[in-house]
């Protein structure tokens, strides 16, 4: 299975999925014209993923903004992550949001009591988005 790399542009993130390390990584702005068809090559590396995961995956989230449609691939990200984890693999996201963004920290808490998945939180002095 090979890396997935998408760079990242005005208003689309840059993801980098990698099964040997098992460390994933979206971080950036989220509001592409067609969501669904921007993220439809992650949602199937991802589906692929699960079938065949490391024992242990990392998820880290370094989101500056995203919009609703985003959000809602987000959690279709997260609910296959979750899927992983209910097998008894080890799942970890890792939210990182700016110290001064409350409602990005919001967003993450809500997205975590919508799955089972352990959540780490990161606040951010700078930006590293």
């Amino acid at each position: 299975m090979t890396e997935l790399k998408i760079d990242k542009t005005d208003s689309t993130p840059q993801i980098y999925l990698d099964k040997n390390s098992g460390k994933f990584e979206m971080k950036g702005k989220s509001f592409p014209e067609e969501s669904r068809s921007f993220y439809a090559p992650v949602l199937e590396w991802l589906e692929n993923y699960a079938k065949d995961p490391k024992e242990e995956t990392l998820f880290e989230f370094k989101m500056e903004y995203f919009n609703s449609s985003s959000s809602l691939i987000i959690l279709e990200i997260l609910n296959i992550l979750d899927s992983i984890y209910k097998t008894g693999k080890k799942v970890i996201i890792s939210w990182n949001y700016l110290e001064i963004d409350e409602d990005m920290l919001d967003a993450g808490e809500e997205y975590a009591e919508l799955v089972s998945l352990p959540f780490e939180y990161h606040a951010l002095e700078e930006a590293d988005f």
